[in-house]
């Protein structure tokens, strides 16, 4: 299953929708997801991936992880993976 599956399937459990339901261009504002939904599809991301996502929850705004729309975060998660990789 490809990064973009795997988080597109993530975010539609958090969200109790279809995976077929989220477009990349969603918001997650927009598919229904709040802060203890996303809180928990990034906590879901990281296992999924072993990765850490520089994420803060208090203080979304100064992150240095873009969840503008799916396809930002799956972006974001490509790049962390490919970081964690060549490291």
């Amino acid at each position: 299953m490809s990064v973009k599956d795997q988080v597109i399937s993530i975010i539609a459990e958090q969200a109790v929708l279809e995976p077929d339901d989220i477009s990349m261009d969603s918001t997650l504002e927009s598919l229904g997801i709040d802060s203890l939904g996303l809180v928990e599809s990034i906590f879901a991301i990281e296992e999924t991936f072993d990765i850490t996502v520089p994420f803060n929850a208090n203080e979304p705004s100064e992150s240095d992880f873009d969840i503008s729309s799916v396809a930002s975060i799956i972006a974001g998660i490509e790049r962390l993976c490919a970081e964690q990789s060549s490291a």
